[in-house]
Order: structure tokens, then sequence, then C-alpha cells
């Protein structure tokens, strides 16, 4: 099976999940808006889902599938169940650990990531309440990504892109079926979560036992494999999760700022994870075996047309996606989300977030796409040392940002003192949102500089290159000529607002995909690498 058909029905399987977390997100902000009680949940959430992404997408994945890829070439059985085995045991046995001491220590973590909610005790107890709740599902997890990865380099890709839509499913009916037996209801969310984790490892078993790989925990951290994978592991455990700590530090930073800040980064965020998780995730994922197995088998050609291949697809989809999410901002977020709590200020400060973090989305997605080129070598070294400036690179840029709004916003009037201005200012969160997207690009030029230094750069041709740049303009010109004010949308009926939407979005996409074809870009092009190179 070619690895477009893998990326593709990868993506199948995750758009179903997404349009759930859309759902789930209507859901959300409907029920909960953006304020105290959804700003606390969000911290909940993100604290293990940030472990979460480092597990499920990050560290873990890309240390395991590569060793676990080479123990699968040899042929041997008993070997890939033997490395299985021992590398499960270790993994529960160090969250099991992990777990209890995040429960235990709970009121500390919130205040480490979320400092601003120790000014309003109810919010902290909020926050720390629930996260009590949301911890194990760290644990439960990354046992799901365990499954997910073993399945990945059999080959199946549908089950594990589809499962997280068992998450969307649980919180929406955590949230419509059971808050009102909550106080306050948002808790019910905290257990959705953690039902959701059960859900999620519970439908990846059946699979691994018709493959006959089931996992038999037992730890063994002196097995060669797991050696090998903890040694990879541990470097990536930071250097894979540059973007996801950003985001971290983002809740650390807005928690300080005024009240719905948290809140309205996490919309804007889950918007513009659509495409990255759709594609710039599908791409990484699917990539990543084929790599490790073309590195193994010494085709640096085949490595680098694989690499090739799947920057061109990342700038072919990444730039007109945050063209259009970009431009459409204020629809998109008024369609989904302006009902019940959630108002229209909340509107307008979820949409500028958006439209600082479309900014970054490409680079984003470069690096989903580039990281596996290092991975699959099994060198840890380059991405970390890359995050670690890419790190201290948007810490900078967080306070430089954040201070350079506050001042011109307020006259530089700081009479007040400076935390009265962070907190009385909304709208300073934009710039957390245009650090993160400056440091992606940072990130993703520097991964490529250094595979271009081992002569395994991936490019895209100058030809496609400006093809697709044109065809971003001349969709974003006739999309900011044609999309009516954002005033309009807010006084439009559901019914309205749904098919206008979905009319722009086709007409971007035409008026996209036109141009393209004016430039000579045809479906060929998108059809590589084939079978037979990548074999």
């Amino acid at each position: 099976m070619s690895l477009l058909r893998h990326t593709f029905n990868f993506g199948s399987m995750t758009l179903i999940s997404r349009i759930l977390g859309f759902a789930r997100d209507v859901v959300l902000a409907r029920w909960f808006g953006a304020g105290l009680a959804m700003d606390a949940f969000v911290v909940a959430f993100k604290i293990p889902n940030f472990l979460r992404r480092l597990f499920a997408e990050g560290s873990f994945s890309l240390a395991f599938v590569p060793v676990l890829n080479e123990y699968k070439e040899k042929g041997d059985h008993e070997a890939l169940r033997e490395l299985i085995d021992a590398t499960t045991g270790a993994l529960l046995a160090v969250l099991l650990i992990i777990t209890v001491l995040g429960i235990w220590g709970a009121g500390w973590v919130v205040r480490l990531f979320a400092p601003g909610f120790m000014a309003d005790p109810t919010q902290l107890m909020l926050a720390t309440d629930m996260l009590r709740v949301t911890f194990p599902y760290l644990l439960l997890i990354a046992l799901t990504a365990l499954a997910g990865g073993i399945l990945n380099t059999l080959g199946r890709f549908a089950l594990p892109a589809v499962t997280p839509a068992l998450l969307n499913i649980s919180m929406i009916t955590a949230a419509v079926a059971f808050s009102q037996y909550f106080d306050p209801p948002i808790k019910a969310l905290a257990w959705g979560v953690l039902v959701a984790g059960v859900l999620q490892l519970a439908v990846q078993l059946p699979a691994l036992v018709r493959h006959r790989v089931i996992p038999r925990p037992w730890p063994n951290f002196s097995h060669p494999g797991v050696r090998r994978i903890l040694k990879l592991m541990v470097p990536t455990l930071f250097g894979s999760s540059v973007a996801q700590i950003n985001l971290l530090l983002d809740t650390l930073i807005a928690s300080l700022l005024f009240v719905g800040s948290i809140s309205w980064l996490y919309y804007a965020d889950r918007l513009m994870e659509f495409p990255l998780g759709l594609f710039g995730v599908a791409l990484s994922t699917v990539i990543l075996p084929t790599l490790s197995r073309l590195h193994a088998r010494d085709n640096a050609r085949q490595f680098r047309l694989t690499l090739d291949w799947a920057l061109w697809m990342g700038w072919a989809i990444g730039l007109p996606s945050a063209i259009g999410l970009a431009v459409l901002s204020a629809p998109i977020i008024t369609t989904l989300f302006n009902y019940g709590e959630f108002g229209t200020v909340d509107v307008q400060m979820a949409s500028w977030a958006l439209m600082a973090y479309c900014l970054g989305l490409p680079a984003f997605i470069g690096v989903k796409v580039l990281s596996p080129g290092f991975f699959s070598r099994q060198d840890a070294k380059t991405p970390v040392r890359v995050a670690v400036v890419a790190l201290l690179v948007n810490m900078g840029l967080n306070i430089v940002f954040v201070l350079t709004l506050v001042a011109w916003w307020s006259g530089f009037d700081f009479s007040g003192g400076l935390m009265h201005a962070l907190t009385n200012y909304p709208g300073l969160h934009i710039g957390l949102a245009l650090a993160s997207s400056v440091t992606a690009w940072l990130n993703a030029g520097l991964l490529w500089h250094h595979l271009k230094r081992i002569e395994l750069a991936p490019t895209v041709g100058p030809k496609q290159f400006w093809a697709v740049a044109v065809a971003g303009s001349v969709m974003a010109t006739g999309l900011l000529w044609l999309v009516p004010d954002a005033h309009v949308w807010v006084a439009w009926t559901l019914i309205e607002r749904v098919t206008q939407l979905l009319m722009f979005v086709v007409l971007g996409a035409g008026i996209f995909a036109a141009t393209l074809w004016l430039f000579g870009v045809r479906t060929r092009d998108f059809q590589r690498p084939s079978d037979e190179q990548t074999r």
C-alpha cells in the first residue's frame, strides 16, 4: 500500500475524530463558555494532555517504532513479543509512579503551571480537584499509544487514528447528560476524560489479540531493546515536544492575564489543531516506519525522496489551511461556538488568537514532517539541541510580545502596576499565540538546516512552491472580498451560518485548486513516492 494511501486512510480516520472534536468544543462553549470554570478545566486537562502528547505523539512513539520495526524486519516473532512485553512492563511501572505522584501533588502542579490561579482560591481548588481525576488519563492513554505504535508498525493505521474519537464522545456525553449532577457542573468533564482513557485502551486490545502481539507486561529495563528505547526516549521527551511545551508555557502566562485568556487560546488552538492533526500528525505517523525501514536498509536516496514527498504534501496542505482558517476565523468561531455562554467578545478574542496561530501552521506541520527524519535514524541529539534553542526563544518572545501589547494598549500607563495592566486588558493572549508561531518557523528551519548538512534535507520544487503560494494568495483575496463582516454572521441563524460557511469553504478550496491547475500542478504530483520506491 502506498504512502499516499496510508496517509489518506489515517487522515480519514482522524477526520472522524476531528469532526467529533468540533462537536465537543461546540458543546463546551455552549455549556461552559470562556471564564473562570472553563479556564480551570483547561488547565486540569492540559497537564495530563501535555504528557500524553509526549508519549502518544512524541517521545515514546518516536523512540519505540524504529526499534520495534527493526525487530519486525528480522522476522523473529518471539523476539518481537519479548520486546513488546518488556517495554509494556517498563512503561507501566514508570507511569504508575508518575500518576501517583501527580494525584498526590495535584495542588502544587496547578500552582506550577497556572500561578495566576493562586489569586483566586476557588479557581485553584477547582482546578486541583479536576486534575486529581484527569491525571490517570496519562497512564491509560500512554498504554493506548503503545498499542497504536505496535499496530502502525504492522501496517494498521485506521484503528489507532479513529480511537481519539472516543475522548470526544465521552466528553460530550459527560457535559450533556451528567453535568447537571455535579457541583460545579464542569467537574463532569474531568470524569469524562478519565472514562475516555479506559475506552481508548480497551478498543485496541482485540486487534492486538488478532495479531498475536497482546502485551504481557513484565518490567525488564535490562532488555537490549528497552535500553535502546530509553536511550532514544530520554532526550526526545523534550526534543519532540517543543510545541507542546510552548503551549503549556502559554497557559502559565495566560493564567496571569485577563480572565478567559486560557479558554480563548484553547478554542483557537483546537481549531488550528484540526489541519495539524489531520495532515501533520498523519504524515509524521505514516512516514516514520517507512523512513526507519529505509534507514535500516541504508537506502539514502529513497529516504530523501520520502521526505521530499512529505514536505511537499505538508506545504500544499498547510499553507491553504492556514490562510483559510485565518481569513474565516471569525465566521468559523461564530458558527461553532457563539451560543449560550460564549459571547461576541469571546468570538473576537478567540478569532484573534486563531489568526496568530495560523501564521505558524505550515511550520507546525513542517516540524511534524522533519522530525521523523532524525528519529528514524535514531538521532535524538539534534532535535533536542534545536528544541532547546526554540524553547528559549519562545520564552523570550512570550514576554516581549505580551509586554509590547500591554504597553501599546495602555498607552504606557502603568500607574496601577504591571499586574493590574496584565489582568485588565483583554487581548494580550494574542502575543502568546504569535510567539508560538514564530518559534515554530525557527524550529522547522533549524531542523531543515541540520538535514541539509547531512545531505538529506527535503525540498519543494520552485514551481510547486510558488504555485501553492500564489494560489493561496488568490484564495485569500477572493475570500476577503466576498466574506461578510463578523457582525453580519452574529445576526444570522445557525442554519444560515452553517450554509454560508460551507459555501465559502468550498469556494476557497475551488479557487485554490483552480489556481494550482493553471500553474500546471496535477494529481500525479501528489502521488510520490510510489510503492516500488519505498518497499
